[in-house]
């Protein structure tokens, strides 16, 4: 398949390059072969706020520079404070979704164009709240923010997330239903290899189910390590994507850096390379 032909695109997140600038991120996921960088704000701030307008505009000028896009956010809520979905006091939902209504801003000053929502630390059901309760809630919390998303061109992508990670939101059917309450193209829901493998169907089976009906797609495996470090067949979930009309991202996100970061984005990109027929 010719480059310039393909549907989809390719990405990767940049906290694999643990203590690398952004500049040297952008530069080797280029020459890796690609298209765009996955930003966790962890990795440059506490809170996005805390990132003034001239250090967006060098984010996103570094990126352009080398010729690399910025797909968007993802990890959002990790070491803010105050900060949860599902919590039973009105303030603590209100600050979050005022930082979500922040965190929508930031992604479009830096050129993203997604929000990736998983934060399973920050919405599990707390003692005492009922799932129903639960759901709510996390739906008021993100009202403004889609609207906010409406308008800079953002997709916000509330991600379904295996039991073992959190109790409120498991599987693609529950997170799409979520998403429908909004009946916005602000609001979708992101896949994720390792988070559908918990479901007990097929993954191609989720894609199938989930066409049209959601945003971005996580590229990684069951132990944690990336698309062909493990026994995840990527084959037939490509050709599910494919099958399924997808033309977003897949991003490559892994959980243990144990290989460096130069070795999991240079195999990661080539095994996908391989199993999208490229």
């Amino acid at each position: 398949m010719a480059r310039n032909a393909r549907a989809m695109q390719f990405g990767i997140c940049n906290e694999i390059f643990q203590g690398w600038s952004l500049a040297d991120t952008f530069a080797y996921a280029k020459k890796a072969g690609y298209d765009a960088v996955e930003i966790a704000p962890f990795t440059i701030t506490k809170h996005v706020t805390d990132l003034p307008p001239g250090e967006r505009t060098k984010i996103r000028d570094a990126a352009a520079r080398a010729g690399i896009a910025i797909s968007g956010l993802h990890w959002v809520l990790v070491q803010t404070e105050g900060m949860y979905l599902t919590h039973p006091e009105a303030a603590v939902r209100a600050r979050t979704a005022g930082y979500f209504v922040d965190l929508v801003d930031c992604c479009a000053d830096v050129g993203g164009t997604r929000i990736i929502v998983g934060s399973p630390k920050q919405r599990s059901l707390m003692e005492g709240v009922s799932y129903q309760q639960a759901w709510e809630w996390a739906t008021g919390v993100f009202g403004d923010a889609v609207k906010r998303a409406e308008d800079r061109g953002v997709v916000i992508c509330f991600e379904p997330l295996a039991p073992s990670e959190t109790n409120f939101v498991n599987t693609a059917a529950e997170g799409r239903r979520f998403a429908a309450q909004f009946a916005s193209p602000a609001m979708s829901i992101i896949l994720d290899v390792k988070a559908m493998s918990s479901e007990g169907k097929p993954v191609p089976q989720i894609i199938r189910e989930s066409a049209n009906r959601f945003a971005y797609f996580h590229a990684n495996d069951v132990n944690l390590k990336g698309p062909g470090f493990g026994d995840v067949d990527f084959v037939p979930i490509a050709a599910a994507l494919r099958e399924v009309g997808y033309k977003g991202m897949v991003s490559v996100e892994v959980f243990k850096f144990d290989e460096g970061p130069e070795a999991i984005a240079t195999r990661s990109r080539e095994y996908l390379k391989k199993a999208f027929g490229e």
